[in-house]
């Protein structure tokens, strides 16, 4: 079997085989298929896209590419969720603990950021001490002793679609429906979970643009976890402004935090998402309505549980609280900040969210190439979002990093992703809808 012509085969957009799919991915993966070679096989499937079986087929053999998990110790109680990448989007920080404090399993393995989108565990990465690098031995001990768990994948958990991810990243390739399913998919079903919520988002800051793409994705998400007998549903969200108000690192964590701890002011977007999430993930681990779950999402944030939670992940996790705290409460000495201000009055109507994701990721908040060092002190708080209204000189965003240069131009490259109104604008509901 020749790569050329499987390629070429791919590139007349005709269907591949199970054998030829499984000779490229472990061709790659072993080292025999050459980068240059799968970076063509990827653009050929970004054009010409795949079958239903094609998509089946590959997202198995990315879940056989190397050892899984065995969750069933936890019973129907185990439960995950995965987004498929936005722009402030820091939802696992906030959701996992929440459903860990009223009974489910979070055992999670998180990705790092990709493209212009942030990644968990580069997010926990900036919490003094915590450890993302367990053992599957620790990792195991940690969600039976918390009931919450979240670390970076394994490197022997699903290694084909690590390496294609890679790949992906630096190719221009992310944004292709086959490719975003074989992958989420394929790591989901390796990770050995019972119950799976997908936060399928849609916007200028998600891979998919409209909330129809996000649909076809969630929908061909959702069959094949069905196929596999998973307990699956997945929730189409708004990702044209970035969610919450924070873009970043330790940032999105201290938002988090703020968020746990009962201070939601501005805030009402990220807790609607996070709060409709859990309910989503509670409904399947207790087999209760989403209403019912919704209510035990909401008292577990309340009372305080859910913020408790949290901190006896990251202590489990070799984190500090102390040195968290302190290390927030000094977040604006440390860094070199630009203020955002407005240049005329009006109602900001749009905020693109790919576009503060890029700046972000020029801030230093991201990876430019595989090998770049993040700052995780890097980032952008939004004090205006759209449908407020500012005066000429009002401050709109702050822009951090701990490189002075890099705040050069990133006003500007800020301004470029703002949009102004004389009358004030109607706001589109986050929760697109949900698939089941």
């Amino acid at each position: 079997m020749r790569f050329c012509d499987i390629i070429d085969k791919k590139k007349l957009g005709e269907e591949l085989s199970y054998d030829e799919l499984y000779f490229a991915v472990n061709g790659f993966l072993e080292g025999t298929v050459p980068d240059y070679q799968m970076s063509a096989l990827l653009m050929a499937i970004c054009f010409m896209g795949m079958t239903d079986r094609e998509i089946a087929d590959l997202t198995m053999i990315t879940a056989k590419s190397g050892q899984t998990l065995d969750l069933s110790r936890f019973g129907t109680r185990s439960v995950d969720k995965h987004s498929t990448g936005g722009v402030g989007d820091k939802t696992t920080l906030i959701v996992a603990p929440i459903v860990a404090a009223a009974g489910g399993v979070v055992a999670k393995m998180s990705g790092r950021g990709l493209g212009h989108t942030g990644g968990t565990v580069d997010k926990l990465e900036s919490i003094p001490g915590y450890r993302v690098d367990l053992t599957t031995e620790e990792f195991f001990e940690i969600s039976e002793k918390t009931g919450l768990s979240v670390i970076s994948a394994n490197k022997d958990l699903a290694p084909a679609d690590k390496k294609l991810y890679a790949l992906r990243d630096v190719t221009s390739t992310v944004n292709s429906i086959p490719l975003i399913v074989a992958s989420i998919m394929g790591k989901k079903l390796s990770a050995g979970c019972h119950n799976i919520v997908l936060d399928v988002k849609y916007g200028s800051g998600a891979f998919m643009k409209t909330p129809e793409d996000a649909e076809i994705l969630g929908q061909k998400m959702v069959d094949i976890g069905k196929a596999c007998k998973k307990n699956i549903r997945a929730v189409i969200t708004d990702m044209d402004v970035p969610l919450g108000r924070t873009i970043g690192n330790l940032s999105e964590v201290q938002e988090a935090y703020s968020l746990l701890g009962g201070h939601d002011e501005g805030l009402e977007d990220l807790k609607t998402v996070c709060l409709t999430l859990s309910a989503n993930m509670l409904s399947l681990v207790h087999g209760i309505s989403v209403k019912s779950a919704y209510t035990m999402a909401e008292n577990a944030l309340v009372s305080g549980k859910a913020l408790e939670k949290f901190k006896e992940m990251v202590m489990a996790h070799s984190g500090s609280i102390s040195k968290l705290e302190e290390l927030l409460s000094n977040y604006s000495t440390v860094v070199e900040t630009t203020n955002v201000i407005s240049p005329k009055d009006g109602y900001i109507s749009a905020l693109d969210a790919e576009a503060l994701g890029i700046t972000a990721l020029n801030l230093g908040a991201g990876r430019l190439t595989k090998d770049t060092k993040i700052d995780y002190l890097a980032g952008i708080t939004l004090v205006k979002k759209p449908g407020d209204f500012v005066k000429k000189g009002d401050l709109i965003a702050k822009l951090y990093s701990t490189q002075k240069t890099k705040l050069i131009g990133a006003e500007d490259a800020f301004m470029k992703a703002v949009s102004f109104s004389e009358k004030p604008i109607n706001l589109r509901n986050i929760i697109y809808k949900t698939l089941s």
